[in-house]
């Protein structure tokens, strides 16, 4: 990134775009920060608003926008259950008319341009740990469809521009991400849990509790993110971002709730159609091409993590 570079974050007021802005903005960026506010909060970047290098728009990206920019990371999408199931049509256009419109831009500006796809693209995956070669296995017309096959739609739509327009992108997959300024509501386990333990409630594991996930710190996605859209040219991705540490969702649980100190227990529902078993990224490609690995393990992110809620809900008490 030149000093002199303008950068466009879509999605800038959610979880991981507000992290983002701010890592942007401190390394001299000239940015604007676009965001509809269907789940990105104000409150994630009131303090860089008097900023003299940062303004905020209100816009959604299933509109045209005209501006003038030389990178756009575009992570504009609902990313968790509670949020993209609630209006499903406006989902899929989020990431598929957000991904044309923004491409679009791109292609207008000749900007370089940043797609945050998702580990949610390999679906329920028989393949494990995921490689970037693996197609995946998902359900097209399941609740989950809506945000899995959107994205797979957008990376379809980023890699045609690159074959038909030479358009310079970069596609990062990311897997789980946690940290503070995570919706309290989103249905996301890392949250589920933390907020549960706090107050002190049963908390809520689907299934036996033995599906497995990867957990990455948000500063260690943030760092892979910047520089995946530093690469050459020639490096499109996709690129897996996330932690290849895996745990059960029992553990994380057991983990939460002796870091709470909580008395929290445990309490077993029916798990939810579709929700994958096991999910791991094999990051060999982010190791050879970012030179990145991520460097928070669990027990340091999720205290970070719990501090931030325990502030948010001693708030509302």
């Amino acid at each position: 990134m030149h000093l002199e570079d303008r950068i466009l974050v879509t999605g800038g007021a959610g979880f991981i775009g507000s992290h983002l802005c701010e890592r942007l903005i401190a390394s001299g960026a000239n940015l604007i920060c676009l965001d509809n506010f269907f789940t990105g909060a104000k409150s994630n970047i009131t303090h860089l608003l008097d900023h003299p290098m940062f303004e905020l728009m209100r816009h959604d990206v299933t509109f045209p926008l005209y501006v003038e920019v030389d990178q756009i990371y575009n992570l504009a999408c609902p990313a968790s259950p509670v949020h993209y199931q609630h209006d499903p049509v406006q989902t899929t256009k989020t990431s598929v008319h957000g991904a044309i419109n923004m491409l679009g831009l791109a292609k207008r500006v000749r900007a370089k341009i940043l797609q945050a796809s998702t580990s949610e693209v390999y679906g329920d995956p028989s393949q494990h740990p995921q490689t970037e070669e693996y197609w995946g296995n998902v359900n097209p017309i399941g609740p989950r469809s809506c945000y899995d096959e959107g994205k797979r739609c957008a990376e379809t739509l980023f890699f045609d521009y690159w074959r038909q327009h030479k358009l310079r992108i970069k596609v990062g997959r990311i897997f789980n991400t946690y940290g503070p300024r995570m919706h309290p509501n989103d249905g996301r386990v890392v949250s589920n849990f933390i907020v549960q333990a706090l107050r002190g409630g049963p908390i809520t594991l689907y299934g036996d509790g033995a599906q497995t996930r990867s957990f990455c710190y948000v500063d260690d996605l943030v760092e892979a993110l910047i520089r995946l859209m530093g690469t050459d040219v020639d490096v499109t991705g996709p690129i897996n971002i996330g932690n290849p540490s895996e745990f059960t969702i029992r553990e994380l649980a057991e983990q939460v709730i002796d870091l709470t100190g909580s008395k929290s227990t445990l309490e077993f529902r029916p798990l939810p159609q579709d929700d994958p078993r096991q999910r791991r990224p094999d990051i060999s490609k982010a190791k050879d091409a970012l030179a990145w690995e991520p460097q928070t393990p669990l027990r340091e992110g999720l205290l970070k993590t719990i501090a931030y809620f325990d502030d948010l809900l001693s708030k509302t008490r």
